[in-house]
This record gives structure tokens, C-alpha cells and sequence, in this order.
């Protein structure tokens, strides 16, 4: 494995294994030691980019970076190739495949969405991120993850996924800028992008997560052609983390295909 600090144009990530590159994102409060069974078994199948998202882990220099910041320094971080993006994670590589048709190959979002529709729900939105930056910064970063844990949107999480020692390496001035920064209400939406959207896409949420799953699918219906949603059973909104083995059999799937193309 080789680890690439973070620099003015990249973010920090972890490389490892050799074939087809793919690039995978964590979610917002974790770090690319979060993810679980997916990595490992795409390290064994792909050359596998694990990047730190800007404000996390040894990505805290990009703190301020806002989404479309983001998604560029995602770009030449992990360069051409699939890329793989969870809840927060799946925003900012949803944000990369539209600015950078270039680099994003296909892509795969579990637990995403394109925005909030509304200037009223963005608002909104803003002001909760906001609180909760604050929160975040007044109790600090090892408060705050036994807080964000305890969201029901997280219950489904087995012990092991949980990650809590992965997760307190973050900084509470990294993960309050993120919020504040790249957080949904502070998101440009990107639904009426969708369309021009020309690589394959494969969104997954879990059954449980049906606020997400009815998201996802107005997504892929606004894709079209090229994009499917699939719902893995029992599972909540950290799909790949609650029920991993389904994940991993249908992303394995979505990739042998693009090969077979």
C-alpha cells in the first residue's frame, strides 16, 4: 500500500493493488479506514484509490474546499477511472463525474442524493449544519462521533462497522468546515444535471433507508439510459456496511460488466 500525503492540488489517499483503478469515498465523520469489506475486496481486484475527503483525516488542509473544490481535488487525486462514493462521499463523486467527464468512468453512489430542490429546504438545512458545526466544535470531535452514532439513521450498524477509533482521528475544525462548507444545504443541487450524465450509473440504498431509496430512484430516473438502482435487502442507509456481502456482489457485478464492455 502506498499513502500520498495531502498536497495544495490533491487529497490525502491510500493506493493499493494493481488492474482497473477505482476511487472510493467515505462518508462525512469517517475516513478512508471506514470502509469496510468493499475495499478490501475491490484492493484485491483493482488498483484501489482511498482518499481522505477535504476536512478529514489527513485531508484537513482542505477543510474550507466546498463541494466543487472538492470534487476537482477528488480528480486529480484519483484520476481516470470508476468511482465509488457513500452518503457524503457519493455527493462529491456525483459533483465529479458532471464538472470532470473526463476522469469519472462510470459511477457508484449508495446512500446519495443530488441536492435539496428548494432555496426554503437548503436554508433550512444550513441552519441545522450550522448548529451542528457548532456543537461540534463547543463538545469536540470524540462527543460529537458517540452523537452522531446514536442517530437512528446509523442503528443498523454492527460493531464493527461503527469505527470509532477511525472516526476520532478527524478534527472537530475539519469536520465543522465540511459541514459548513460541502454539507447538502450548503450544496449547489445538481438534479438538473442529471441528464447530461453519459457513463454508467449504479445507485444502491437499503430497504430500510427509504428516504434514500425514493431519492435514488428519482435520480436514476433522471439519468436514464444507462442508469440502474439497486435495493439490498434489511439494510439501512450504510448499505455496504450493514449487509457488505450484497453490496460487494453487486458492485463486483456493475464492474465485471464495464469490463465486458
Amino acid at each position: 500500500m502506498t499513502t500520498l500525503d495531502a498536497t495544495p492540488s490533491t487529497l490525502a489517499a491510500s493506493v493499493r493493488g494493481t488492474g482497473a483503478p477505482v476511487t472510493v469515498v467515505h462518508g462525512f465523520a469517517q475516513t478512508r479506514d471506514c470502509l469496510g469489506p468493499l475495499a478490501e475486496v475491490l484492493a484485491a481486484r483493482c488498483r484501489l484509490v482511498t482518499p481522505d475527503a477535504p476536512g478529514h483525516g489527513g485531508s484537513s488542509r482542505h477543510a474550507h474546499a466546498d463541494l466543487e473544490r472538492g470534487a476537482q481535488l477528488l480528480a486529480d487525486t484519483g484520476g481516470p477511472g470508476v468511482y465509488v462514493g457513500y452518503s457524503m462521499g457519493g455527493r462529491l463523486c456525483l459533483r465529479t463525474a458532471l464538472d470532470r467527464p473526463d476522469v469519472v468512468r462510470a459511477l457508484v453512489l449508495i446512500g446519495a442524493t443530488a441536492g435539496l430542490g428548494s432555496h426554503e429546504e437548503r436554508a433550512e438545512r444550513r441552519r441545522a449544519d450550522a448548529a451542528l458545526a457548532d456543537r461540534l466544535e463547543q463538545v469536540g470531535t470524540e462527543v460529537f462521533i458517540e452523537e452522531w452514532l446514536a442517530l437512528p439513521l446509523f442503528a443498523g450498524l454492527p460493531t464493527w462497522a461503527r469505527f470509532e477509533s477511525e472516526r476520532r482521528t478527524n478534527t472537530a475544525e475539519g469536520l465543522a468546515e465540511s459541514l459548513r462548507r460541502a454539507g447538502t444545504g450548503s450544496m449547489e443541487p445538481l438534479w438538473d444535471r442529471l441528464e447530461g450524465l453519459s457513463v454508467p450509473v449504479l445507485c444502491i440504498t437499503g430497504s430500510l433507508d427509504e428516504r434514500y431509496t425514493e431519492l435514488a430512484g428519482r435520480m436514476v430516473d433522471r439519468v436514464g439510459t444507462g442508469a440502474r438502482h439497486e435495493v439490498i435487502d434489511g439494510a439501512g442507509h450504510a448499505a455496504h456496511l450493514e449487509r457488505p456481502d450484497a453490496v460487494v456482489e453487486v458492485v463486483t457485478a456493475f464492474l465485471d460488466e464495464l469490463q465486458g464492455t
